[in-house]
């Protein structure tokens, strides 16, 4: 497994996270909701990207076709 992958959604966590404190605190409530389910979106993309990897994985090593 490779450990990238957590920076990476770690780093999109706290990115996704400074820029809602920012438009919070600026009143732009509505922005800062969309900031975050768009953070949310792309962390859920990367996770179902490595369970499609995980899958044909396992197709393979089963060798299922």
């Amino acid at each position: 497994m490779d450990v990238g992958i957590i920076f990476k959604i770690a780093g999109v966590g706290l990115l996704t996270a400074i820029i809602n404190t920012v438009l919070k605190k600026s009143d732009k409530d509505e922005i800062a909701t969309l900031v975050t389910l768009t953070g949310l979106v792309i962390v859920l993309m990367m996770v179902l990207d490595m369970l499609g990897g995980l899958f044909d994985s396992l197709k393979s090593v089963l060798s299922l076709y």
